[in-house]
């Protein structure tokens, strides 16, 4: 467990991103049929720059800091933002060409991810359960995917991709050094992303006129949610281990599903089910393993002193 851990305020905080992630993909899908992917990227990236930098001047541990804009770090906060970046494209472009609930849910396979690759990056230790729960859950993952049938298509791999290259985000946010702010972490890469995926989108094609004042203000809106979610979510990894927040990550397939029943009149049932359910099985058996070991390991540390 990590020093200072706070499981219960990193829980909150990965719900609430949860939930602004969602929203952001309603209006991505929305805006998806008039604005290409990259666009959509560059102009999330762009305003989701604004929570960025209020956080950063609302950060009492960056004043206290005194105010620091350089980190020791910082060619892996570059980094972040080059991941970013992709696996926003792999998702955006999912969504605009499948169910929004299908894509979102395979997207959740991300904690299956951030549990093996905290094995190399982070150095932690996963028995044979956990592999077995991450197991379980590419399972659940294969049969949404349900390669080798007619109903697959490779559209299908991009939420996947994006699963790996959020988790790689999440993770990596582990080895900054405990002093340094995680506004500020998060506005490196920001910063980063920006310049990739408007890069990204000028030699894809360029950018399409704004057709309206309602598309500017849903413009707006993606990169507000997306820009805080992304905070939230950098928080709540570096407050407590990656195996605490799996589980709850998965609230955001039954919301995924209602928004897109509500807003688009998507019902995927025979695609999401059973394997939504193997997804969710496989990280709360890594949860419950966890919680075993460092409930374990509490009672050596206590029964050492009692001695």
């Amino acid at each position: 467990m990590r020093p200072n851990d706070r499981t219960g305020l990193a829980i909150f905080l990965s719900l609430v991103a949860l939930s602004l992630f969602d929203a952001m993909g309603l209006v991505i899908k929305l805006l998806s049929e008039r604005y290409s992917a990259m666009e959509l990227s560059a102009w999330r990236n762009l305003f989701g720059l604004f929570p960025a930098l209020i956080a950063v001047f609302a950060s009492r541990a960056w004043h206290t800091a005194g105010r620091p804009i350089r980190i020791r770090q910082w060619k892996l906060a570059l980094a972040r933002g080059a991941i970013v970046t992709v696996a926003q494209l792999c998702f955006y472009i999912s969504i605009g060409v499948m169910a929004f609930a299908t894509a979102s849910t395979i997207t959740y396979a991300n904690a299956l991810f951030m549990t093996a690759l905290a094995v190399p990056l982070l150095g932690e230790k996963v028995g044979w359960m956990r592999w077995g729960a991450v197991l379980i859950g590419f399972v659940g993952v294969l049969l949404i995917m349900q390669p080798g049938t007619d109903a697959f298509t490779p559209y299908a791999l991009l939420p996947l991709g994006a699963a790996l290259f959020y988790a790689l985000v999440g993770v990596t946010a582990r080895l900054f050094d405990d002093d340094v702010p995680s506004p500020l972490i998060s506005l490196y890469s920001q910063v980063t992303a920006i310049l990739v995926s408007t890069l990204i989108a000028l030699s894809w094609g360029g950018f399409s006129p704004i057709q309206s004042w309602g598309d500017l203000g849903w413009i707006i809106a993606m990169g507000a949610f997306g820009g805080t979610a992304v905070l939230f979510l950098v928080a709540s990894y570096r407050m407590t281990e990656q195996s605490n927040l799996a589980p709850f990550s998965y609230f955001g397939i039954p919301l995924a599903f209602l928004l897109g029943w509500l807003f688009f009149d998507e019902t995927p049932w025979d695609a999401l089910f059973p394997g939504a359910f193997l997804i969710a099985a496989g990280g709360l058996l890594i949860i419950w393993r966890e919680r075993r070991l460092n409930a374990g390991a509490r009672g050596l540390v206590n029964n050492a002193r009692e001695r």
